[in-house]
């Protein structure tokens, strides 16, 4: 920026009102005008989680998001979002839902990773190929930069159509910040802030059923983070009627360095 000395603050201010009347709009209107067109890349790598019953009613069952990566053949969701169990005597199976033109379809697919300590899980899907996301660069992401999430809020009430949010990384901070009240202080927290990482912090809402949603760069549609967690005000069931705004996000490169060992990049 050009250091420039003016003889009033009165022009000061009106240069200051210029800046953000026209030139702060002008650049949000940029990033608006990016998101559509980074839509296109995203929504069709973008599938629900749940499983698959054929004598159940209904016969799926949405418990979250995932995203298709490597060659289209994986998609990477939350290991929270994968069921603990699995009805076997019923068939009851993984499988991934999505749209495509006006049909509903569905891919069953196997727990190939499961990463709990970072909340990961990778699903192999049955002989089956989506168009997968570009993996982008957490180092490169800085507070206060806008980036958006597309996922399946409340899937099973919504139904198959992958809803965007978009929000500012509003803090980069440890996955496990230290209780004020130690009473609260359990075995898993206890492990998390013995071996903590960064996570990203939002000021997006982001719903149940948002877990495993692709966080992307709006110009581009790389992918920079996986949605995990929204911070809850009061109780679970207040996350719909009373929505604290903040969610958070698993960097990228963990989910790289996880394929990677796994031999499956």
């Amino acid at each position: 920026m050009t250091d420039c000395k003016y003889k009033s603050k009165k022009t000061v201010k009106l240069l200051c009102l210029l800046l953000f009347y026209f030139v702060l709009p002008a650049q949000s209107h940029a990033e608006s005008s990016s998101l559509p067109a980074a839509l296109t890349k995203i929504k069709p790598s973008v599938v629900a989680v749940g499983t698959f019953m054929a004598k159940r009613n209904p016969r799926a069952q949405f418990l979250g998001t995932g995203f298709a990566v490597g060659d289209g053949s994986l998609v990477v969701t939350n290991a929270h979002v994968v069921p603990v169990s699995l009805d076997v005597e019923h068939l009851e199976e993984i499988a991934v839902f999505y749209r495509q033109g006006n049909e509903d379809k569905a891919i069953l697919a196997k727990l190939a990773v499961l990463d709990k300590s970072h909340d990961l899980a990778v699903l192999k899907l049955a002989g089956s190929l989506l168009p997968a996301v570009k993996l982008g660069n957490a180092s490169a992401v800085r507070e206060g930069q806008l980036y958006a999430f597309t996922g399946y809020p409340m899937g099973m009430v919504l139904g198959l159509y992958p809803v965007t949010h978009r929000g500012i990384i509003s803090a980069i901070s440890p996955n496990a910040i230290p209780m004020m009240v130690p009473g609260k202080i359990n075995p898993k927290v206890l492990k998390q802030m013995q071996n903590p990482y960064d996570v990203f912090q939002l000021d997006a809402t982001a719903y149940p059923g948002n877990s495993g949603s692709p966080l992307y760069e709006i110009e581009t549609g790389d992918v920079v983070g996986i949605v995990n967690k929204v911070f809850v005000q009061e109780s679970k069931e207040s996350a719909l009627a009373k929505p604290s705004g903040i969610s958070y996000a698993i960097p990228v490169n963990h989910i790289e360095k996880l394929l990677s060992e796994k031999g499956l990049k």
